[in-house]
């Protein structure tokens, strides 16, 4: 199982990009958002991966941030949801904004990506809402990827009683308006101040 690859950036042709590791060239599907966050031709790159092995082919995903691969296969899970459906979610929705979709029980909302339809949006809703307590944005949204400080925020005001979705919102406003370094009670007490006007 490959789960990582690091080395130069050989090609870019959308949906895929090819990586030179040592002298052999992998070709790896991203979402689009990866394409934004590429390096120039011949420049280092990192990305993690994931490999799907079919009967007739060998293919893998990359991806910029392990939030992003950890929802491309809980995504995989889903009954209907193949690998090219997984990415074209990735590449039209960050992780964070998907996961206050399907908390919310957004069925409308969902139907807009690529490739989902009504019945599909219900089934990522009943089978997914309830288990996307650990996506962040990844790389979708600079105030929330791989952010402690966030995720122990969003934590604690689930605690406090807010749903999963409204604890996600609540802490995505509040690190917009904070300094990059803020803390996690930084966070909670201008995610409540913010509700508090609301």
């Amino acid at each position: 199982m490959i789960v990582r690859l690091s080395g130069l950036l050989l090609d870019v042709s959308p949906p895929s990009v090819v990586i030179d590791v040592s002298g052999v060239g992998y070709q790896v599907e991203v979402p689009m958002s990866v394409f934004d966050q590429l390096p120039a031709i011949g420049e280092p790159v990192v990305v993690l991966t994931e490999m799907i092995v079919r009967e007739d082919s060998q293919t893998l995903y990359g991806f910029q941030h392990a939030a992003d691969r950890q929802l491309f296969r809980d995504l995989l899970k889903v009954s209907g949801v193949g690998p090219r459906l997984a990415l074209g979610i990735l590449s039209g929705v960050s992780g964070s904004d998907f996961a206050l979709m399907v908390e919310a029980g957004d069925a409308g909302a969902l139907t807009r990506l690529p490739g989902i339809g009504k019945k599909t949006a219900e089934r990522l809703i009943v089978e997914m809402r309830g288990k996307l307590a650990s996506v962040d944005a990844g790389g979708g949204d600079g105030a929330m990827g791989g952010n402690d400080a966030a995720m122990e925020a969003r934590a604690a005001l689930t605690a406090l009683g807010y749903s999963q979705a409204e604890a996600l919102k609540m802490v995505r406003q509040a690190s917009s308006e904070a300094a990059d370094d803020a803390s996690a009670q930084a966070l909670i007490k201008a995610a409540l101040k913010q509700k508090m006007k609301t």
